[in-house]
Protein backbone atom coordinates (compact mmCIF):
# COMPACT_ATOMS: atom_id res chain seq x y z
CA UNK A 1 0.00 0.00 0.00
CA UNK A 2 1.25 3.48 -0.83
CA UNK A 3 1.65 6.13 1.85
CA UNK A 4 -1.54 8.06 2.51
CA UNK A 5 -1.78 11.57 1.15
CA UNK A 6 -3.15 14.35 3.33
CA UNK A 7 -6.03 16.31 1.85
CA UNK A 8 -5.48 19.30 4.16
CA UNK A 9 -2.83 20.83 6.40
CA UNK A 10 -4.94 19.91 9.43
CA UNK A 11 -5.05 16.28 8.35
CA UNK A 12 -1.26 16.26 7.82
CA UNK A 13 -0.73 17.72 11.29
CA UNK A 14 -3.11 15.17 12.86
CA UNK A 15 -0.88 12.31 11.67
CA UNK A 16 2.09 13.64 13.67
CA UNK A 17 2.94 13.13 17.35
CA UNK A 18 1.77 15.99 19.58
CA UNK A 19 5.27 17.46 20.10
CA UNK A 20 5.81 17.64 16.34
CA UNK A 21 2.32 19.09 15.80
CA UNK A 22 3.32 21.92 18.14
CA UNK A 23 6.46 22.67 16.11
CA UNK A 24 4.57 22.50 12.80
CA UNK A 25 1.94 24.86 14.21
CA UNK A 26 4.64 27.34 15.27
CA UNK A 27 6.08 27.32 11.74
CA UNK A 28 2.62 27.75 10.25
CA UNK A 29 1.72 30.69 12.52
CA UNK A 30 5.10 32.37 12.00
CA UNK A 31 4.85 32.26 8.22
CA UNK A 32 1.18 33.25 8.02
CA UNK A 33 1.76 36.23 10.33
CA UNK A 34 4.79 37.28 8.23
CA UNK A 35 2.91 36.90 4.94
CA UNK A 36 -0.78 37.39 5.84
CA UNK A 37 -1.95 37.29 2.21
CA UNK A 38 -0.56 33.76 1.80
CA UNK A 39 -2.70 30.62 1.67
CA UNK A 40 -2.02 27.11 2.90
CA UNK A 41 -1.99 24.16 0.53
CA UNK A 42 -0.77 20.60 0.41
CA UNK A 43 1.85 20.27 -2.30
CA UNK A 44 4.21 17.34 -2.88
CA UNK A 45 2.35 15.65 0.03
CA UNK A 46 3.43 18.28 2.58
CA UNK A 47 2.15 21.57 3.94
CA UNK A 48 3.09 24.59 1.85
CA UNK A 49 2.46 28.32 2.02
CA UNK A 50 1.77 30.09 -1.27
CA UNK A 51 0.87 33.39 -2.85
CA UNK A 52 1.15 33.42 -6.65
CA UNK A 53 3.53 30.46 -6.21
CA UNK A 54 4.71 28.35 -3.29
CA UNK A 55 6.93 30.33 -0.92
CA UNK A 56 7.96 27.47 1.38
CA UNK A 57 7.16 23.85 2.11
CA UNK A 58 7.69 22.19 5.49
CA UNK A 59 7.36 18.63 6.74
CA UNK A 60 8.00 16.37 9.69
CA UNK A 61 10.77 13.80 9.52
CA UNK A 62 12.04 11.28 12.04
CA UNK A 63 14.66 13.58 13.64
CA UNK A 64 14.00 17.01 12.16
CA UNK A 65 11.53 19.38 10.57
CA UNK A 66 12.33 19.85 6.92
CA UNK A 67 11.93 23.41 5.67
CA UNK A 68 12.06 23.93 1.91
CA UNK A 69 12.30 27.59 0.82
CA UNK A 70 14.01 27.04 -2.59
CA UNK A 71 17.68 27.59 -3.29
CA UNK A 72 17.60 31.40 -3.55
CA UNK A 73 16.70 31.63 0.15
CA UNK A 74 19.35 29.08 1.15
CA UNK A 75 21.96 31.21 -0.63
CA UNK A 76 20.66 34.51 0.77
CA UNK A 77 20.62 33.22 4.37
CA UNK A 78 23.78 31.09 4.15
CA UNK A 79 25.43 32.76 7.16
CA UNK A 80 22.33 32.49 9.38
CA UNK A 81 21.89 28.84 8.39
CA UNK A 82 25.37 27.65 9.42
CA UNK A 83 24.06 25.91 12.60
CA UNK A 84 21.73 23.74 10.48
CA UNK A 85 22.14 20.98 7.96
CA UNK A 86 21.24 22.35 4.54
CA UNK A 87 21.22 21.24 0.93
CA UNK A 88 20.44 23.09 -2.29
CA UNK A 89 16.80 23.72 -1.36
CA UNK A 90 16.31 22.30 2.13
CA UNK A 91 17.02 23.11 5.76
CA UNK A 92 16.80 20.64 8.63
CA UNK A 93 15.70 21.94 12.03
CA UNK A 94 16.47 19.24 14.64
CA UNK A 95 13.48 18.17 16.72
CA UNK A 96 15.46 18.43 19.95
CA UNK A 97 16.26 22.14 19.45
CA UNK A 98 14.04 25.24 19.55
CA UNK A 99 12.84 26.42 16.15
CA UNK A 100 14.54 29.60 14.84
CA UNK A 101 11.21 31.39 14.37
CA UNK A 102 12.79 34.77 13.53
CA UNK A 103 14.85 33.11 10.81
CA UNK A 104 11.80 31.25 9.48
CA UNK A 105 9.88 34.55 9.39
CA UNK A 106 12.75 36.33 7.59
CA UNK A 107 13.05 33.55 5.00
CA UNK A 108 9.30 33.57 4.36
CA UNK A 109 9.34 37.35 3.88
CA UNK A 110 12.37 37.08 1.58
CA UNK A 111 10.62 34.44 -0.53
CA UNK A 112 7.48 36.59 -0.69
CA UNK A 113 9.50 39.60 -1.86
CA UNK A 114 11.27 37.43 -4.45
CA UNK A 115 7.98 36.02 -5.77
CA UNK A 116 6.38 39.48 -5.87
CA UNK A 117 9.37 40.91 -7.76
CA UNK A 118 9.19 38.05 -10.24
CA UNK A 119 5.45 38.53 -10.72
CA UNK A 120 5.85 42.26 -11.41
CA UNK A 121 8.86 41.83 -13.72
CA UNK A 122 8.32 39.23 -16.44
CA UNK A 123 12.06 39.30 -17.29
CA UNK A 124 12.80 37.62 -13.92
CA UNK A 125 10.60 34.61 -14.69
Amino acid sequence: MMNPKASSVEEYFSWQPEAIQTKLQLIRETILSAVPEAKEVISYHMPAIRTSEVLVYYAAAKKHIGFYPKSDAIIAFKKELTPYKTSKGAIQFPLDEPLPLDLIRDIAQFRNETVNAKASNPKLK
